[in-house]
């Protein structure tokens, strides 16, 4: 049973143990211990990964940190499949269809799914299924795209936003969302601001897309519910050509990409804001990225072969002075 404690005229929920279910951000007094806790975040940190066996940038990727898929890429055009046990890449079959500035999605490395791009000389709708062993095309996407976004869903249940219709991402740029169903895409509410190269991650009901560019770098975030897109907290530093993953539109995390020049920079949503958290070891752009706020696993980028591994931090109860 919780009741209240005034601290410097605010009343401040009490409990003789700490809550359940507590949330980052969250505030109450310890009536055992007479002190004022904080629900805090910790600090997080990236670790290196196996390298790629083909360093390659504007690549795409599908699955978790310890079951990734890397596809695609270039220069110029790359058709090849890499998959990821947690320590090493192994090369596997490859793409029916070579191509970069690819988007994917799937919730492992035996079932992914691989979506527009581009192959000179122009974007392309082509769409991919991948069953562990080979890549099968399925249904295209109703409207050819390059750099959309991506990360969000499975192979049978996919979510493709944004991007651009001409080669290597020129205008025009477009705000078409289209939902997969395992055999077909279907066009559904647009986003509220056309742009290409942005990211993020979630479901193919549930997502969240960051950043990204309009002609000019934006920080914009986009929360998609099923049916329609809505603004929500911009990120705290604008950027394009990131990478991203997440559970649903409330848990993402964006990292890497371009702010004028390359970033490091990763930032963590947690349904109502974005926080800095841990930069990457190596700054980079145009890398592929898949997983969850809790375990990401980010992979080439500018012409790299390298892989890092975030580890989400822990949240951690600190003690406030009352003073």
């Amino acid at each position: 049973m919780t009741d209240y404690k005034t601290i410097h005229g605010f009343k401040v929920r009490s409990y003789t143990t700490d809550p359940d279910n507590l949330i980052t951000g969250q505030v109450w007094y310890d009536k055992t211990n007479k002190v004022l806790q904080f629900q805090d975040q910790g600090a997080g940190a990236w670790a290196s990964g196996g390298n790629l066996n083909t360093a390659r940038d504007q690549t795409a990727g599908a699955g978790t940190q310890t079951s990734g898929l890397c596809f695609g890429g270039g220069p110029p055009v790359d058709d090849e499949t890499e998959m990821y046990n947690g320590s090493t890449w192994t090369e596997v079959a490859d793409l029916n269809t070579a191509r970069r500035a690819l988007s994917g999605a799937g919730a492992s490395n035996t079932a992914a799914l691989a979506f527009g791009g581009t192959l000179p000389p122009g974007a392309t709708a082509v769409t991919e299924s991948w069953n562990g062993t080979s890549w099968s095309e399925t249904g295209d996407l109703n409207q050819v795209r390059c750099f959309a976004g991506d990360g969000a869903g499975t192979y049978t249940a996919a979510l493709a936003a944004g991007g651009a219709t001409a080669n290597d991402g020129g205008p025009p740029i477009i705000a078409l969302t289209e939902t997969f169903n395992g055999t077909s895409w279907t066009e559904v509410g647009d986003l509220n601001t056309a742009r290409r190269t942005l990211a993020g991650g979630g479901t193919s009901t549930s997502a969240i897309l960051a950043g990204g560019d309009t002609g000019s770098t934006v920080g914009i975030a986009e929360s998609w519910n099923g049916s329609a897109w809505s603004e929500v907290a911009d990120l705290t530093t604008t950027r394009r050509r990131a990478a991203g993953g997440g559970t649903s539109n409330t848990a993402a995390l964006i990292f890497a990409g371009s702010t004028g020049s390359n970033s490091a920079l990763t930032e963590l949503w947690d349904g109502t804001s974005w926080t800095e958290v841990a930069d990457m070891s190596s700054a980079r752009q145009l890398l592929g990225g898949t997983g969850t706020p809790a375990a990401a696993l980010a992979f080439g980028g500018g012409d790299s072969n390298s892989t890092e591994e975030w580890t989400n931090p822990t949240l951690v109860i600190k003690t406030i002075s009352t003073d």
